[in-house]
């Protein structure tokens, strides 16, 4: 049985398995060019949490097969996709003929990478063939003239090889990265909001460094943007609500921020959300997420419960930010999960657009705007009701209803 079809029947088992055994049931186990092997191998790592990759990378390092070299090329360009680059991959081994490289990431018509990817510095790379397969792509149209190389190196210690390009002729068009960079690079992003995402893509391309600026840019966008994304969850309980005590609902937003059981929970129901819909998702940002061909697209967000002497409410924001991201895609959901309720409600997007001018807003002062979502019940054993403004109708959402 392929592996496609394995990791589509079972994907909790399929991903406990390590490098070498998904290797060993895709195709017929060779990673070869244009095999079957390398076509579900690929398919299979796009559809896969980015810490599996991660895990996969530490095998090909610390493990000693055959095929770990190529298994690491075809991860490393994944890496590349969840940095929103436009990846092509390359050949597993020279071709007379054809242009040796392992990879070309692009964003849009901006400057590409021509991918080099290496399991460790052990040996000196031949810089002045890397620059001919960049010209002849240039030549080509494969990149365009803005484009530079980009050295992945298995391991840290890279200094050889750091003291290689500095001395070459070539050192203002190639850079390089280890691969463990690169993962805290993808974590940073798919903990931080678009600004995060560019400041990186600037990050990776060659500049001159007497001048700090950039490095400090993204570092600061970064922590604001995760500031933010904690805000976007976090701050639609600072509306005044008549039935909680302003203290109560203060105090209880600390106490929530705090909690290491949302994005437990959030897990739980993305897995709820594969398993009744089939649909494979892998994280954009912290609450974003879509299908590996980006056509289908869910935000996500928790809400703990806040209490009174008669309902039970959990509060929720929808961003406009999140409203552009759902719309861009072929199918956009808007996912509310309970961080103390075994249930979630998949609303469509179309849905909620509907309604938006039902619902209490709120516009803060840079002008951005969200839109409140209340969800009330008599207590925990009722159903939850969507709130309208003014608290006027209740509308049922048992249609919407996901079992976590």
């Amino acid at each position: 049985m392929p592996l496609l079809d394995l990791y589509k029947a079972d994907n909790s088992q399929i991903l406990k398995l390590g490098l070498k055994q998904i290797l060993a049931i895709s195709g017929d186990g060779s990673l070869k060019d244009n095999s079957l092997c390398s076509k579900e191998f690929r398919i299979f790592l796009g559809q896969i949490p980015s810490e599996k990759l991660y895990e996969f990378i530490e095998s090909c390092l610390n493990e000693n097969f055959d095929q770990k070299g190529l298994a690491l090329q075809d991860i490393v360009n994944e890496l590349g996709r969840r940095l929103e680059y436009k990846i092509e991959h390359g050949l597993y081994q020279g071709v007379p003929g054809k242009i040796g490289y392992d990879g070309i990431w692009q964003k849009s018509n901006d400057h590409a990478f021509v991918i080099e990817v290496k399991t460790s510095d052990a040996y000196r790379i031949n810089l002045d063939k890397l620059a001919a397969y960049r010209s002849k792509l240039i030549e080509v149209g494969g990149v365009p003239k803005e484009s530079s190389i980009l050295i992945v190196v298995g391991r840290q210690d890279t200094g050889d090889l750091e003291a290689q390009i500095r001395g070459s002729r070539h050192a203002w068009d190639i850079r390089l990265i280890s691969s463990d960079a690169l993962i805290k690079l993808v974590r940073l992003k798919e903990g931080a909001e678009e600004n995060t995402t560019s400041k990186i893509h600037e990050i990776l391309q060659p500049f001159e460094y007497t001048r700090l600026d950039r490095i400090v840019d993204l570092a600061f966008v970064a922590t604001r943007e995760k500031e933010e994304t904690n805000a976007l969850e976090l701050g639609v309980v600072e509306t005044e609500i008549s039935e909680v005590p302003t203290a109560k609902v203060k105090s209880e937003k600390v106490a929530y921020a705090q909690s290491p059981g949302i994005e437990i929970v959030r897990g739980r129901v993305l897995d709820a959300y594969r398993r009744q819909y089939k649909i494979d998702l892998i994280r954009k940002s912290p609450v974003l997420f879509w299908s590996p061909d980006h056509l289908h697209r869910v935000a996500c967000t928790i809400s703990k419960s806040y209490r009174t002497s008669q309902s039970q409410y959990y509060w929720y924001a929808f961003h406009q930010p999140w409203q552009k991201f759902l719309q861009e895609g072929k199918e956009g959901f808007f996912v509310l999960g309970c961080l103390d309720r075994n249930e979630a409600f998949v609303l469509p997007l179309y849905w909620i657009e509907e309604r938006l001018g039902v619902l209490n807003t709120t516009t803060k002062v840079d002008g951005k705007q969200f839109w409140h979502l209340h969800l009330r019940a008599d207590d925990e054993n009722s159903p939850l009701k969507l709130c309208l403004a003014g608290r006027t109708q209740e509308l049922a959402l048992e249609e919407f209803r996901l079992a976590v």
